[in-house]
């Protein structure tokens, strides 16, 4: 699917943890063609915000929606419709790195292997046993198959830890051609030079709560904050 109008509305979203309130009625709005850099130091609630969004944890209460489709009532639709990178991946060491796009792409509608590999740059690395690679090249892996399926929303989560400077600039490129192409990108990370670059719009919660939703304009005062 392209992206472009796609839609993600949340909608008063909080997460309990027993007598602990991590997230705290949060709204805000996600559409196609933006690169929003959700910020927030550390226990803010990002990651489990981020959870919620690709449903993998149901919410306390609130409301997450695709395009009108509930996220939690009908996650299929999210899986299909939604690539994401988690903070720490964990990928299926025994396979090659060939053989895990190859995976990928057999559950992935629009999925093409030959993207994926252009995505993960690892040459002939690519036939090697996950089990060998650095983290770095992890990390690459674990990139491509978020993107392999030309998703209309890419979550990820600190996805460019543990990269080479020469490959961020390289993925961060492909990022860009995918908000050119109407994708949607949310970006959480601590390194915040980056979103200075590429960010059109911020997120910055702290202690669960949405603080901040601003252009790239508002970074300096978020900086002081952090």
């Amino acid at each position: 699917m392209d992206g472009g109008c796609v839609k993600l509305e949340v909608q008063g979203l909080t997460k309990n943890y027993g007598r602990q309130q991590a997230v705290k009625g949060l709204d805000f709005v996600l559409e196609g063609g933006e690169f929003v850099g959700f910020i927030g130091g550390n226990g803010a609630g990002k990651s489990t915000t981020i959870k919620m969004l690709t449903g993998q944890l149901i919410p306390t209460s609130g409301h997450i929606a695709l395009d009108g489709h509930s996220v939690v009532e009908e996650p299929q639709i999210a899986r299909h419709r939604i690539g994401y990178v988690p903070e720490f991946p964990e990928l299926y060491t025994y396979l090659t790195g060939r053989e895990m796009l190859e995976f990928v792409c057999s559950v992935r509608e629009q999925a093409s292997l030959e993207w994926g590999m252009e995505v993960a740059g690892l040459g002939t690395d690519i036939d090697r046993p996950i089990q060998e690679y650095s983290q770095g090249m992890r990390r690459k892996i674990a990139i491509a198959c978020a993107m392999v399926g030309k998703p209309d929303i890419l979550i990820l989560d600190e996805a460019l830890n543990g990269l080479d400077p020469s490959s961020v600039k390289r993925i961060v490129g492909l990022l860009e051609q995918e908000r050119e192409r109407g994708v949607c990108i949310l970006l959480s990370t601590h390194v915040l030079d980056t979103l200075e670059k590429l960010a059109t719009r911020l997120l910055y919660i702290e202690q669960g709560v949405l603080i901040a939703d601003c252009g790239i304009e508002g970074l300096a005062e978020i900086r002081e904050r952090l």
